[in-house]
């Protein structure tokens, strides 16, 4: 079957999906709809993605029988989907969002009403109960109506739509149980105490989606928009790519852009958690949301507001937070399996010793319903789901993206680590290192040969003149400016003819003594680029450039060594240089790289059993990036960095790698804790209910409890810093 069903890709962001189990329900009820064909849920996101035949108003419907409210939804169009395999043959593209409503205090959503008059009602109750005695089973029994209905009716529509063995479900079996045992003040009890936990899973999601949702306020509402030589304020989500603002001192930058002109430091830390501020001017990027310091900058505008970085950073993650851990997915399945088995668990507990043994009929039936709430699996299914999306939310916050929870697992799994070098473990760009006067000083050498290197775009003239505004050198004006391709530059300045070459190229104009030869023969050992300097047909000098390490390279590749991971450097640069870099890392090079041939080296290394992170610019490591274990590009929020790599480094910190190693490892940690905690506590309380020590209070406690202890310890992981290097 090859016919083509034009489908819309719809993202319903859902109000009280605060749980693993909410998830399933949605999850099954909209796959059992006609026109659904796929539907991916993420309780972290608190996001429905479904992609269906145009049938968005169904699907609301349904999600609102289910006891859930859809509060926004963003349409995506041109989600062209072939029968044959049921995959996008074109990338959705955003149509419309629809505003969501504003952040609300717990107490004015609908599971905070609901929990306020439970509680009044069964405060009433148990005063009328004081007062009138005789009237305090009713009084109980309507106190319990008040909870018990609204979860009864969600608890028959999970079930309709194809989740019979809902929590709901089991709350529901349990308090009506209890009624007719004649414990119903302890069943009213029950149905708060489970409306207080549902409460606080709520607010615990809330604020886990709230730390990455809060990127977005970074951006401010306005921008001063320049057109036809005039400026006016416009609002920002209006600016287009192209559009030139203007951005003052002190103002938060609107937009992705380029300076078109000015000099400003900006202040990065927002967005990269980049403690230093960095200095920028014409034709460099800036990202949306960060700070302008101290000069006014004209800015073309490179991304409309839906695509600026932040929120290419937002999406990013709440997509990551869909994709499942291997252990995420294990602990899916066997609740699949789990939830059933307390059923018929607690159901031969009530059955079998009154039928077998001459136990009491209400003291075991009393037992099975406490070892049914004691079984909810909630804690269980969100320990792994709630330590992801708080990694991924801290990653991100620092500029550490994790394209999902299996990329975060995988991380911490890894035993070699493959750099490139060029704009990886270097800046990407050559620096001044040496300057070697003969016969005249370093600041005339360095003034001459700035003087004729001036508006030149290759990278060597730009590192010459850089350096010469860093020391804030006057530059004299040139004449008769020659540039010879592949030899050099010619000019005359302040009536000297002045020649800036390579050392052959100079060779041939004057004498090269074999003392100055040998120390252009030391630099050139050392990996360094030397141009010479030419001045009225007399040797005067010598410039040494070569693309140095980023500053916490160092600190980098050591803290990945320490933790017992190999490095490797991987470069198409010649032996020379990326050797003298490899000494100064104490790191394996291997040099003169094709792509390909990086590619083989990572299949090589995988093959002998290692587990294979490639670390690169997210181009010409393109292939090796996507043969490793885990890719991870390296870049300043580019497209490429951003794209297509399993994980991504924000703003270029080689020691931001072992970042990414560590937060997995405390991630998988906080897993292990979680996991630990859900089952514990089950284990106890299901003893002790069953030996008659405990009833139905502290079962559903050790539920409610479980569940907001497993969640308040992954939120932990949000509280990592986001300055410091590497360190957690």
């Amino acid at each position: 079957m090859t016919e083509t069903a034009m489908l819309a890709k719809v993202r319903l962001r859902v109000e009280g999906m605060d749980c693993t189990s909410c998830a399933l329900k949605i999850e099954n009820a909209l796959q059992r709809m006609p026109g659904v064909s796929d539907v991916i849920v993420s309780v972290s996101a608190g996001t429905v993605t479904v992609v269906t035949d145009d049938n968005e108003d169904l699907i609301r419907n349904q999600i609102a029988k289910l006891g859930y409210r859809v509060t926004s939804s963003e349409l995506f169009e041109n989600a062209s989907y072939r029968a044959t395999n049921g995959g996008p043959s074109a990338e959705p593209q955003l149509k419309n969002i629809k505003p969501a409503e504003g952040d609300q205090h717990w107490w004015r959503t609908r599971k905070g009403m609901l929990t306020i008059a439970s509680g009044l009602a069964l405060a009433t109750a148990f005063i009328i109960g004081k007062v009138a005695p005789a009237t305090e089973h009713w009084a109980f029994l309507l106190a319990l109506l008040v909870g018990l209905i609204p979860i009864g009716r969600r608890a028959v529509a999970a079930a309709r739509a194809g989740t019979p063995t809902s929590i709901e479900m089991l709350m529901s079996i349990a308090a009506v149980g209890a009624v007719i045992i004649g414990a119903t003040e302890e069943a009213a009890t029950v149905v708060f105490l489970f409306l207080i936990g549902e409460l606080l899973e709520g607010v615990a999601a809330s604020r886990a989606r709230a730390s990455i949702q809060d990127l977005t306020k970074l951006v401010p509402k306005t921008a001063r928009l320049e057109e036809n030589g005039q400026v006016r304020e416009v609002q920002a989500d209006t600016l287009s790519v192209g559009a030139t603002i203007q951005v003052r001192p002190g103002d938060r930058i609107p937009a992705d852009g380029t300076i078109i002109s000015g000099e400003s430091s900006i202040d990065e830390a927002p967005v990269t958690g980049e403690s230093t501020p960095v200095r920028k001017g014409r034709d460099e990027n800036l990202f949306a949301g960060t700070v302008n310091g101290d000069g006014l900058l004209r800015v073309r505008v490179t991304a409309a507001a839906a695509d600026n970085t932040i929120a290419r950073v937002v999406r990013l993650v709440e997509e990551a937070q869909e994709s499942k851990a291997p252990t995420e997915r294990f602990i899916d399945r066997f609740s699949r399996y789990y939830t059933p088995g307390v059923v018929i668990v607690a159901a031969l507990v009530a059955i079998v010793p009154p039928l077998l043994f001459g136990g009491t009929w209400n003291g075991w039936i009393y037992k099975g319903l406490a070892v049914l709430l004691i079984g909810c699996p909630c804690a269980l299914v969100i320990s792994t789901p709630a330590a992801i999306a708080a990694s991924l939310s801290a990653g991100a916050r620092r500029g550490l993206l994790l394209k999902g929870g299996a990329v975060l697992e995988q991380i911490g799994k890894v035993t070699l680590a493959c750099f490139d070098k060029t704009g990886t473990l270097t800046a990407g760009k050559p620096q001044v290192t040496d300057i070697i006067g003969f016969g005249r000083s370093d600041a005339d050498v360095l003034r001459f040969a700035a003087a004729l290197e001036t508006g030149s775009s290759h990278p060597l003239a730009i590192a010459i003149v850089a350096k010469a505004a860093e020391r804030k050198i006057l530059l004299p004006p040139t004449s008769d400016a020659n540039a010879m391709g592949g030899v050099g530059v010619r000019a005359m300045v302040e009536g000297q003819e002045v020649f800036v070459g390579s050392p052959k190229a100079a060779g041939e104009r004057v004498t090269i003594s074999s003392e100055q030869a040998a120390q252009i023969s030391a630099l050139n050992h050392e990996g360094k680029t030397v141009s010479m300097v030419v001045i009225a047909h007399e040797l005067a000098g010598a410039i040494a450039m070569r693309d140095e390490l980023r500053p916490d390279a160092k600190a980098g590749v050591k803290a990945l060594n320490d933790m017992g991971i190999k490095t490797v450097m991987l470069t198409g640069d010649h032996h020379r240089t990326a050797n003298a870099l490899g000494q100064q890392l104490q790191m394996e090079v291997q040099s003169e790289l094709l792509p390909e041939d990086k590619q083989e080296i990572v299949t090589k290394y995988q093959q002998a059993g290692w587990s294979v992170a490639k670390i690169g610019d997210g181009i010409n490591d393109a292939p090796a990036l996507a043969a490793a274990d885990v890719g991870i590009a390296m870049g300043g929020g580019t497209d490429v960095a951003l794209e297509t790599a399993d994980a991504a480094v924000l703003h270029g910190r080689v020691a931001d790698v072992a970042a990414m190693v560590e937060l997995s490892k405390r991630t998988m940690i906080n897993i292990r804790q979680n996991i630990a905690v859900a089952l514990g506590l089950k284990a106890v309380f299901l003893v002790t209910t069953v030996v008659g020590l405990t009833g139905l209070w502290p079962a559903i406690l050790a539920d409610t409890g479980a569940t907001v202890l497993v969640t308040m310890n992954a939120l932990r992981l949000l509280r990592l810093p986001t300055t410091e290097p590497f360190k957690f």
